[in-house]
């Protein structure tokens, strides 16, 4: 171009044009008026350009001065740049100047109403833009792929099915069937709608399928919880050469989130390590939930990915954060959310709420309180997530009153704060401060859940109410729709042993709607322990044994029991069994927090370099 001694209107008009195709909208201005100010003739192809680099960047102000200078040149009435216009309005989110772009239009094509239907769609206005789409077929105006797409991307509730068919069968009538963009958008429709069936059928007939059409209906089995089908889907994709992209892999490795999918998991990072996809940021994050949401040991393999990490974004770290806090490595979730204020990582409400759940499990009263601090600084006080997180780390530090205020400095419109303060309240024996607390929930219309109902029924095991809680499980579905889920089950089996009633809770146990869990089983065993009812708890202990082979806390219950029963046939094959199934005891750890550090110990622990100044320290206050 700068060789050039003659240059028209073209040749202006192609640098603009692949300025905006860069990115480089500034570039593309600046010839622009350089084009002015050398006399030539600014077209409606020039202003379409600018126009559409605009609406990619979404610069509103310069929208507007690009604008006045179409009114100013006359091309107002143009439909090629109305249309471009009428566009960038709508990407800017400003529908409504979008719409006065179009009433002022002489003619109105099929890219002029697309852009508006697109801008409604965008901003989620069903009504408005299928009364568009109304009015574009009533114009006499040609609807086309680029009209049906944005209109079934808001067809995603199982109340518009009918309207989904509705549209589908228009798009057959226009004879859009075969345009991927439209079958791939009707396809998450359907899938959205609850018809996987009608989702797969259309799948089924698509000829030339693109990789989004194949990641659309991945996503809608996944949707539908249908992770095998969507396994084969992937491993068919294989078999046909389709190159999946990342968003097929961080799709299928979201689906593996069972102890069962290990094996299956481990053969997607080896395939994605094979493919040198291992450095993308977000299938390295889904590796990541991957293995955390595995458990049983898999968090070493969460940490190998996240140390691997050239970069890490905040999604990263959040997982990691989770991660250490789930599993119980609250001291590695302390000392990583250091290092994230350490390298200015931005904090947000998940990491907060992610390291106050570690501070509750430590009961580390001082680094909780730290937390709250950068809650307020950050503004994140009044956040459900933080809110809770918050209570229950006062409520576990024992301090009742702090767990108060943070629930008065949270919106109190969510059920999440309002079943935290409630538990707070039971386990400090404050049973009845919490069923006022239910009642007023009640009185307030705020939303009630199973966990609402597990906060209760603690409230009434812990003071208890045996007949109030057994109501309380009783008028669940009854009264308020809720399907008592195992975990409400649980507590009423805690309410009657608690109440020394093993009888009741084993019966309740046996009218449960689904089979009991180890967390059921465990509750039960608990409750014959303390009422001495040793009989029913080896039965029960039996019975964990064959739930979690793995778990060593059960053989050395069982085996306890046995020898205060003085079966040491029973006791001595317990022994045996744990030693040939490899499970070892693992030693209980305690925390103390010393000067705003955390140090961890167990029993005979020699791990901790001043253990040779603690331990003659505690043989000297044992002595006194």
């Amino acid at each position: 171009f700068d060789r050039m001694r003659n240059r028209d209107a073209v040749s202006w008009n192609t640098m603009i044009s692949g300025y905006v195709n860069s990115g480089k909208l500034e570039g593309a201005w600046n010839f622009l008026e350089s084009m002015r100010q050398c006399g030539l003739e600014v077209d409606a192809y020039t202003f379409s350009s600018m126009l559409k680099g605009v609406a990619s960047a979404g610069t509103l102000d310069l929208g507007q001065q690009l604008h006045c200078l179409i009114f100013k040149h006359g091309y107002s009435r143009n439909v090629y740049t109305g249309s471009a216009l009428l566009d960038m309005y709508a990407k800017c989110e400003r529908v409504e100047d979008a719409y006065v772009v179009l009433q002022h239009m002489p003619q109105r094509n099929s890219v002029s109403w697309n852009a508006l239907i697109s801008g409604f769609a965008q901003s989620s206005d069903r009504e408005t833009a299928f009364w568009l789409f109304d009015s574009m077929e009533h114009d006499g105006v040609k609807p086309d792929d680029g009209t049906f797409a944005p209109l079934l991307t808001l067809l995603n509730d199982h109340e518009f099915f009918k309207l989904t068919a509705q549209v589908h069968a228009k798009i057959i009538k226009h004879g859009l069937e075969w345009k991927n963009n439209v079958c791939n958008a009707a396809v998450c429709s359907y899938s959205e709608c609850g018809s996987i069936e009608d989702a797969k059928k259309l799948f089924d007939s698509i000829v030339f399928r693109d990789i989004v059409t194949w990641n659309s209906m991945l996503a809608a089995y996944l949707v539908h919880g249908e992770e095998d089908s969507a396994f084969r889907l992937f491993i068919d994709m294989q078999w046909l050469g389709i190159e999946p992209d990342f968003y097929t892999y961080t799709s299928v490795i979201s689906a593996c989130f069972e102890e069962a999918c290990k094996n299956l998991g481990k053969s997607l990072h080896a395939l994605v390590i094979k493919r040198g996809l291992e450095r993308s940021l977000p299938i390295s994050n889904a590796f990541i939930a991957m293995y955390i949401k595995m458990g049983n040991g898999s968090m070493d393999g969460a940490i190998r990915v996240f140390k691997s990490m050239q970069s890490k974004d905040r999604v990263s770290w959040n997982s990691m954060l989770t991660g250490y806090s789930q599993v119980g490595l609250n001291e590695d979730a302390l000392e990583l959310f250091a290092q994230m204020r350490s390298l200015n990582t931005e904090i947000d409400h998940y990491a907060l709420s992610a390291v106050l759940k570690s501070c509750s499990d430590l009961a580390t009263l001082f680094v909780g309180q730290q937390v709250h601090a950068l809650a307020l600084k950050f503004g994140f006080e009044s956040n459900e997530c933080v809110g809770s997180a918050l209570i229950f780390m006062y409520s576990k530090c024992g301090i009742i009153k702090d767990a108060r205020n943070s629930f008065k400095e949270t919106f109190q419109s969510s059920s999440v704060t309002w079943n935290a303060i409630i538990f707070a309240y039971a386990q400090h024996g404050l049973g009845h401060d919490a069923l006022d607390l239910f009642h007023l929930m009640r009185a307030r219309r705020i939303t009630l859940d199973h966990i609402t109902f597990v906060a209760v029924l603690t409230a009434c095991s812990h003071i208890g109410l045996v007949e109030e809680g057994y109501g309380f499980l009783l008028s669940m579905e009854m009264d308020y729709g809720i399907p008592p889920r195992m975990e409400n089950y649980a507590c009423a089996i805690d309410l009657f042993g608690r109440a020394g009633l093993v009888n009741e809770a084993k019966a309740l146990v046996e009218l449960m709607p689904f089979q009991p869990d180890m967390m059921v089983w465990r509750t039960l065993l608990g409750a014959c322990r303390s009422s001495g009812n040793m009989e029913l708890a080896c039965q029960v202990g039996n019975q964990l044994l064959e739930l979690e082979p793995e778990e060593h806390s059960t053989y050395v219950l069982l085996s306890d029991m046995y020898g205060r029963l003085k079966k040491w046939g029973d006791h001595a094959r317990v022994k045996r069994l744990m030693r040939e199934r490899g499970v070892r005891k693992v030693p209980g750890w305690s925390w103390i927090e010393v000067q705003n550090q955390v140090h961890s110990f167990n029993a005979e622990d020699r791990s901790h370099p001043l253990c040779e100044d603690i331990y003659p320290v505690l043989e000297g206050l044992m002595d006194e």
